[in-house]
């Protein structure tokens, strides 16, 4: 099983770069702050969609609630993500049981997040889902290498689990995938999918957007290299280092989520019913 390594690093650039812009709201109540985190967990549903990510009923993302904190919110087992709305979402155990809401829980979401938030509980988010770039990258049983500045927010800080044991129902397939992520923000699971995580559900959803689109580049720059005869140019290690300061914070995922939400809010406003 191959293991994130994970290393210490400073944030003095991206402190600079980014201390006049919005930042991350603070809540009076527990209410305002369970309800802020569901908005935006059926907001990057509807984006997931959008983006084509949804295939049938497999994916999920996951929010922590934030006085239960042994419990998460997530979308029921068979709704298109196209549909979810606020009022939809159900909130699960790490047993399993549908502790609000009417409707099933997806086995595959609470074998692998209830590990997941168990593992890490510094995760309020966790993103899962099986697009197409994502599992056609992960049919190769690799990380990704550092050839852009945007995959540069990856940099050292993801893991490939190379243990796929079949569909993730079972718990200790969930535990497998928690101790191979370990404390990186995103997995790739061979010959399954991607698998992001973040202090906010802002930053889990935009870790797995930008972590799709990254496998379509690096899918895309191989073939073409094979067909030029000309090898891949990769970014140094002090460059990725660098660039990974700036763009691989959790409040750089964060901020670049907020685009995007605004964006699927003025489309489809329904979804905070």
């Amino acid at each position: 099983m191959n293991v994130v390594q994970k290393i210490d690093r400073p944030t003095t650039e991206a402190v600079k770069m980014y201390s006049d812009l919005p930042q991350p709201p603070v809540f009076a109540t527990l209410q305002e702050e369970r309800l802020h985190r569901k908005q935006r967990l059926a907001g990057a549903f509807r984006l997931f969609s959008k983006f084509g990510f949804d295939e049938g009923v497999v994916g999920h993302i996951t929010a922590r609630d934030p006085e239960f904190t042994d419990t998460f919110w997530v979308n029921p087992f068979g709704m298109h993500f196209s549909l979810i709305k606020v009022s939809d979402l159900i909130r699960v155990d790490h047993n399993g049981k549908v502790v609000e809401g009417g409707r099933p829980v997806n086995a595959a979401a609470f074998a692998i997040h209830s590990r997941v938030h168990a593992a890490r509980p510094d995760s309020v988010g966790a993103a899962h889902a099986h697009s197409t770039y994502g599992r056609a990258f992960a049919a190769l049983g690799r990380k990704l290498d550092p050839i852009s500045q945007d995959v540069c927010a990856f940099y050292n800080d993801h893991a490939l689990y190379d243990d796929y044991g079949g569909v993730a129902v079972e718990l200790d397939e969930g535990q497998r995938i928690a101790e191979a992520l370990g404390s990186g923000k995103a997995a790739i699971l061979q010959n399954h999918g991607l698998l992001t995580v973040g202090k906010t559900v802002d930053e889990a959803a935009w870790w797995f957007i930008t972590m799709e689109r990254s496998c379509q580049v690096q899918l895309l720059a191989e073939a073409a290299a094979a067909r030029s005869g000309q090898p891949l140019k990769m970014i140094s290690e002090k460059s990725a280092e660098q660039a990974f300061q700036i763009i691989g914070t959790a409040f750089t995922g964060w901020f670049q989520f907020q685009s995007l939400y605004a964006r699927i809010l003025k489309e489809q406003p329904d979804f905070l019913d």
